[in-house]
Parts: structure tokens; sequence; C-alpha cells
């Protein structure tokens, strides 16, 4: 049976030749980076995560691994606290030793790269209550590899945990893990947001059901509308600039936008695949989103650019675009955000 192969929006392709990855490699070696600014390291407020299940927070690990706190659940983006990617050794610590963090109800996968799912990472954090919730095409690889409890999304489809909806929703990039499953299976984000909705189908009501059951500590959620909620939540995931951010800003009440904004040098070998500073501000801005973190940079030498160059780079477009600076919350390693509700709430 042949092997489905996942394209992007309007089949945007990210198909690089041989011969561009050797121009690359040949111009990497004359390029002179200064690497002397890390991300600053926070002491995680450990006791506090422990206690709550109330409060929205976000905690950066590092790179696209947040500890999310939302309506009740424990979730964590995107899982690697490696040591390594390759064999460029890790720029900082993770933000939060991970033994030290609390129990999980859910782990977003975006796609199947090697930065953003770390099979070892994985080992540790999954606990028989854990749900894991992938793109399309990776839950077969993911039971052979001894996660079963595992959940796969189509763009656009959803699903109900509790007081929580999860959407996939689209991202322009590619994945790969062997020589033989490029894009196998596919990429995106995930938007969280309150469930608003009086009643669910049944099999929503199942899978709300089963978390419940399965949630160590979750509280008891309601899924009619409650004013003052949560913000909606947009994890975008690893991507280029698409127009995918415009749909989605339709589609939902974006409160917070976890925007990558690395990994772009050289900038004609990475365009497709990952935005530019200048375009996270503008999908950002398309997205309607109230509020954005910056991730996807300062963790990994994944390409030319530094952390301190993307944050300049943010920074300069920040104040060319008019955006307020309260606007953007560039986070350290290990700190956390709580986000109150009535903050973030659109006119």
């Amino acid at each position: 049976m042949p092997k489905i192969r996942y394209n992007n929006i309007d089949n945007v392709s990210t198909d690089k030749t041989l011969k561009e990855f050797k121009q690359w490699r040949e111009q990497r070696r004359s390029k002179v980076k200064d690497y002397s600014y890390t991300v600053p390291k926070h002491p995680p407020e450990l006791d506090y995560l422990h206690a709550n299940r109330d409060e929205t927070t976000i905690t950066w690990i590092g790179h696209s691994t947040f500890f999310i706190q939302y309506y009740g659940l424990n979730i964590v983006t995107d899982p690697v606290w490696a040591e390594k990617m390759g064999f460029q050794r890790r720029l900082g610590p993770p933000g939060i030793p991970i033994h030290d963090i609390p129990p999980l109800d859910v782990i977003l996968i975006s796609h199947s790269h090697y930065d953003h799912l770390h099979l070892a990472s994985l080992r540790k954090l999954v606990t028989a209550k854990t749900l894991l919730i992938v793109p399309d095409g990776l839950k077969r690889k993911m039971v052979r590899k001894g996660f079963h409890r595992c959940h796969e999304m189509k763009w656009w489809e959803h699903m109900v945990l509790g007081g929580v909806k999860i959407t996939f929703v689209p991202a322009q990039h590619w994945t790969r893990r062997t020589l033989f499953d490029t894009n196998t299976s596919h990429w995106g984000g995930y938007v969280l947001e309150q469930n608003h909705a009086l009643t669910t189908s049944a099999e929503e009501s199942a899978a709300a059901s089963e978390q419940k059951e399965a949630s160590t500590g979750s509280q008891t959620t309601q899924t009619s509308k409650q004013p003052g909620g949560p913000p909606v939540l947009y994890f975008v995931g690893d991507t280029g600039y698409f127009q995918g951010f415009k749909t989605i800003g339709e589609r939902f009440d974006i409160g917070v936008t976890l925007m990558p904004i690395g990994a772009y040098d050289p900038e004609w070998f990475m365009t497709s695949q990952h935005v530019t500073p200048e375009e996270a501000l503008q999908g950002f801005v398309e997205t309607g989103s109230q509020l954005m973190v910056p991730m996807h940079y300062g963790t990994f030498k994944l390409a030319d650019d530094t952390p301190k160059e993307a944050l300049d780079r943010l920074e300069v477009e920040r104040e060319r675009l008019g955006i307020q600076k309260e606007r953007i919350r560039v986070l350290g390693h290990g700190e956390t955000l709580r986000i109150r509700h009535e903050d973030h709430q659109k006119d």
C-alpha cells in the first residue's frame, strides 16, 4: 500500500536540492556569529505550578516546548529536553527540569521533526493518564514506540477534553525522521479555547469523560460559556509565512499566540518553512491576537541566525509597525506568564 504524502496549503513546496544544501553549508563556513547572548534563565515557580489548576499560565521550557495550564489541564507542547540536537549542544538548560514537571493531562505534538518530538523526553513525561495528540499520519508510529493513549487529528478537526476544545490548525512546513518517511505525517498548530457549546457530540462527551477520569487532580469544568474565561491560545508550531494566519484569525477570537521567530537564516533557504521575525509579526497581526510570546529561538543552533539577531529584528519591526511593547511578551527559560482572563477579552 503506497504511503500518503501530506502537502501544504496551495501545495507550497519546502523541498531543497542537494546543490542548495551544499551551497548553504559552504556559506555557513564563512560566517562568524556571536553567541555570547543567551536567553535568561528564571527559577521556575514549582510550588505554584504544582498547586495551580485555576489560572491560565504559560511557562517557556525552551525552543517550542511550553508547559501550559489551561482551564484545569496541564499541557506540554513539542516536548524536547534533549541536551543535544544532532551535533549541536543545547544553548541553555531547560526552563524546568523534566522531573519537576507537574503531572500532565495532554501533550501536543506539532510534527515529527526531532527538535519538536524527542522520544526520550516523552517516555519520561507520559503516564497512563497522559493523552498524546498528534497530526494525522503519526499515530501508528507513536503506538509502535509504545505510546498507546494517542489521538491524531486532521487540519481543522477538534476534540473536547473537560472544558477545553482543542483544534488542530494548518501550518506551512514539512516533516521527516528517516530517509523514507518524508511528509508521511502532517504538521500544524493547535488552538485551545474554552468549550462554549452547551452540548457535545457523543464522541466528544466520551473523550471528555475519559479525560476527567484519567486526569490527576483535574477540577470539574463546565462547558457553558462563562464571561471572563481563559483567552483563546494559539500554539503556532513550526511554519513559514502563509495565508493560514489570516484564516485562523478569522475562525478564532485569539488572545495569545505562541509564535516562532528563529531558524530563518539564510532566508533564501529557509523562507518556505520558517518565518523571519518580521513575518512572525505580520502573522501575529493577521491573526488578530492580543498578545504574542516568541519561541523557536535561543535553544538550538538550527540555522545561522543567533538569539540576539532574532530578538533585535523583532524589536525593530515592532517599532516600525507601531505595535505596543506590552503586546510582545519575551519570556526567559523557566519564566511563567500568568494571564488574567479579563486582560485578554476582545471588545
